[in-house]
């Protein structure tokens, strides 16, 4: 990275450098001549510029191996730490005054010093201001008379009882308001906590009338000053430094990046080249874990079963026979999210430290600890909370997501439970193109999934819908009847009302012996295809209806009723108004919900297998696998749980969630009030 002209501040003021060496380099560089360059910077040292301040550095070691002691000298009492402090702050003052102007590093020192001095000379007295204080407190408190403090105490005793009774007084002239209904019960309470709070601060202040309870508060108040006034002082002054280090830029003659790039592999050693040290600590206990969890995981020590990474590969292919290929997958897919973390702890501790380089190179001085701490108690805070749901999202949610899919490629069948082989894109290729057992109906089930998703999708809206207008319309007498009997089927848990149908279409049901008793003919529901699939489709409909209806009733009652009058007195007919006003009014609001109910419907097991388990089963047609009114959700859950088809069950579950995603997305960015947002 190559130099500047000029110096630069974090809010880009311009400085002008003070370093003679770079500013002739600088020329140099700028003039193109390399040669001219190289010689340059081949006798730096007999630079006049660079003598000078070879001097000046020099001499700033042994004065600062002199200041050495001066910070053992104290007894333990932070007012003397405070002291030595400040007499070293002024001494450096002194030091850097002379030869602030010859480099910033030396003006900064100087500034800092200076400020450090004056800050640290105001807090020791006040430290001892409070100190005297307190001292002169509790002496006072040894010579308060003990027959003066007992004649006050009777004073506040006799005083307490009297304002008891005054209390008393009140309190029975505000109940009697009350009982006469003059005042509310809660103006009643109100009055009652007044007086009891106004007696209590009477007496709270008669208290101080003696010389013993006076003194003692006043020694509380002292040593809270003492504690909490000095941090305060302290955490103004190191405000006021961190000041000055944003507004004195640094002078940095090295602008290569090599030993960064070289420092990746151990988090925390570029921090401790910018001298950076708590960050280095911090960074360097990440690398740690790295080194110390992360490689001998991937390697497999501390598997349960597995073998890191090399178990991912094989799936425990040729090992014992108690060992089983899932338990290697789970292990090679934590052991990849580990180092996942590592290469991200190594990434951050790399972009931190070559950024402040980059800074310094710019002028811009790195943060102090004291400015990092504040960083991470205000603007980083979201990110300190954010870290431990970021690992639990990994482990809870990715690590079973991963598992899904690398399992899609995998041959775990009934046949290959314990251990199993990757098989590639073959599971895929069988669904792709129909073959096999399991393929062969994947098909013939996701059309009628669709065709049930839009089916039982739409009517449920529909109806909804239809029932809400007719709700709220103003004709309409007893609405709160109504949208009671409406809301329902959504108010009876959906499986006793699933249950409850299914035994009624089933044979010898009432609904069976019904239609036998009209007709004549003897429909058994459950027992047809296509008869089954209308009444899940109509049954869907119903239960879905009443979260619809009371979703539009919600937005209707919020539409202005300004705009139907205004509509009326445009001459518009009650359709118009609904076509015009109403249902685009509705429609905006609740389009990203009605998204989610085909979503809801698409993956809706419970309906499918509580009513009739997937059936009426035809073998001829969907072999063993289904039956015939299964969608994918429950033709998944036979695959796995009953026919254990994992991979295929896996395969069939990454193709539906990639579908519904898209869908989902589609539908949320065509809809009218997320496009606002």
């Amino acid at each position: 990275m190559s130099r500047n002209e000029f110096l630069y501040d974090d809010i880009g003021r311009e400085y002008e450098r003070l370093n003679q060496y770079l500013i002739e380099l600088i020329k140099l560089e700028k003039a193109g001549d390399k040669n001219k360059v190289d010689e340059f910077i081949k006798n730096r040292q007999n630079h006049p510029y660079i003598v000078k301040l070879t001097e000046y550095k020099k001499s700033e070691s042994e004065f600062l191996a002199g200041l050495k002691n001066e910070d053992k000298k104290t007894s333990g009492s932070k007012l003397e730490a405070l002291k030595i402090k400040e007499n070293i702050a002024a001494k450096k003052r002194d030091f850097y005054k002379p030869i602030s102007d010859y480099e910033y590093d030396f003006k900064y020192e100087y500034l800092v010093n200076d400020k450090m001095a004056e800050g640290l000379n105001h807090i020791t007295e006040r430290y001892e201001e409070i100190e005297s204080e307190i001292a002169q407190t509790k002496d006072a408190l040894t010579k308060v008379s003990e027959a003066d403090e007992k004649k006050a105490e009777e004073e506040i005793k006799a005083y307490t009882i009297e304002i008891e009774k005054d209390v008393n007084a009140q309190s029975e002239d505000i109940k009697q308001k009350k009982d006469q209904k003059r005042i509310s019960q809660k103006a009643y309470k109100n009055e009652l906590k007044i007086i009891k709070r106004k007696a209590k601060d009477l007496v709270e202040n008669k208290k101080f009338e003696s010389d013993k309870y006076r003194l003692s508060e006043r020694l509380k108040s002292l040593e809270y000053s003492l504690k909490n006034d000095i941090k305060n002082l302290e955490k103004v002054l190191n405000d006021n430094i961190s000041a000055i280090r944003r507004t004195v830029p640094i002078e940095k003659e090295e602008t290569s990046s090599l030993k960064y790039f070289l420092a990746i592999p151990i988090p925390g050693l570029g921090q401790l080249f910018n001298k950076q040290y708590y960050k280095a600590i911090f960074y360097f206990v990440l690398g740690i874990l790295s080194f110390f969890v992360t490689i001998p995981y991937a390697l497999g020590y501390g598997n349960y079963q597995g073998k890191g990474l090399i178990g991912l590969a094989t799936l425990a292919e040729g090992a014992a026979r108690t060992h089983k290929s899932l338990i290697y997958m789970i292990e090679g897919i934590i052991a990849i999210a580990l180092i996942i973390f590592s290469l991200l702890v190594f990434y951050l501790a790399f972009r931190d430290a070559y950024k402040v380089h980059k800074k310094e190179i710019l002028g811009i001085r790195s943060n102090s600890w004291f400015e990092s701490k504040n960083f991470l108690q205000r603007g980083g805070f979201p990110i300190i909370v954010n870290v431990p749901a970021l690992i639990l999202i990994v482990f809870i949610i990715m690590v079973p997501i991963a598992t899904a899919i690398l399992l899609s490629f995998t041959g775990m069948d009934p046949k290959h439970q314990s251990k199993f082989p990757w098989v590639g894109l073959e599971n895929y290729l069988t669904i792709a193109t129909g073959k096999g057992l399991t393929g062969s109906i994947f098909w013939k089930i996701l059309l009628w999934t669709v065709i049930w998703t839009i089916g039982a999708s739409s009517l449920a809206i529909f109806i909804g819908f239809v029932l809400a207008i007719i709700a709220n319309n103003e004709r309409i007498k007893g609405k709160g009847l109504f949208r009671s009997i409406f809301i329902l089927p959504w108010a009876v848990p959906a499986f006793i009302t699933i249950m409850f149908f299914s035994i009624m279409v089933s044979q010898n049901g009432l609904i069976t012996e019904l239609i036998k008793s009209v007709t004549g003919l003897n429909i058994v529901i459950k027992n047809s295809t296509v008869a089954t699939r209308v009444f899940l489709i109509l049954l869907q409909g119903w239960l879905g209806s009443s979260y619809i209806f009371l979703l539009t009733t919600g937005v209707l009652q919020a539409i202005p009723h300004d705009l139907y009058e205004a509509a009326e007195i445009d001459g518009a007919t009650g359709l118009q108004q609904t076509t015009k006003i109403t249902i685009p009014l509705v429609l905006f609001q609740i389009a990203p919900l009605l998204v989610t109910q085909y979503t809801f419907n698409f993956n809706n097991f419970s309906i499918i297998y509580l009513f009739n388990e997937g059936g009426p089963f035809n073998p001829s047609e969907y072999g063993n696998l289904a039956g015939s009114s299964d969608i994918l959700i429950s033709y998944i859950y036979k695959l796995t749980m009953e026919n254990q088809y994992q991979a295929m069950g896996a395969v069939i579950t990454i193709l539906i969630s990639l579908g519904l995603m898209v869908i989902a997305f589609l539908g949320f960015r065509n809809s009218a009030a997320l496009k606002e947002d």
